[in-house]
């Protein structure tokens, strides 16, 4: 039996927006869903630029989890963009906005 996820610090809700490629109408497109917590691991590191250590204290996780989310979104967003499908970002049940990244 699985553990029970640890609660993910997520600075921003991000959750409900979509990309998609242009002149592909919607219904046309197959959807990417990309989770809140890949993202604010993604926002983290690839956009601010912080160590995985450093992501992980300010999420609320360990370096490996950070590793794990970055490695899953990362290749989401890469599949996503190269099979044209649109990408939505979605709450996860174990993201808690309410507690900020930022120290």
């Amino acid at each position: 039996m699985a553990r029970r996820a640890k609660h993910r610090h997520c600075r921003r809700d991000a959750s409900g927006l979509s990309f998609k490629p242009r002149g592909i109408p919607a219904h046309k497109l197959q959807v990417q869903v990309l989770n809140l917590d890949e993202f604010e691991a993604m926002r983290l590191c690839d956009l601010e630029g912080l160590e995985q250590i450093e992501a992980g204290k300010r999420m609320g996780i360990s370096r490996g989890t950070v590793q794990r989310l970055l490695v899953s979104g990362r290749k989401k967003l890469i599949d996503a963009i190269v099979s044209r499908k649109t990408i939505e970002i979605t709450h996860t049940p174990s993201c808690c906005e309410t507690t900020p990244c930022d120290p």
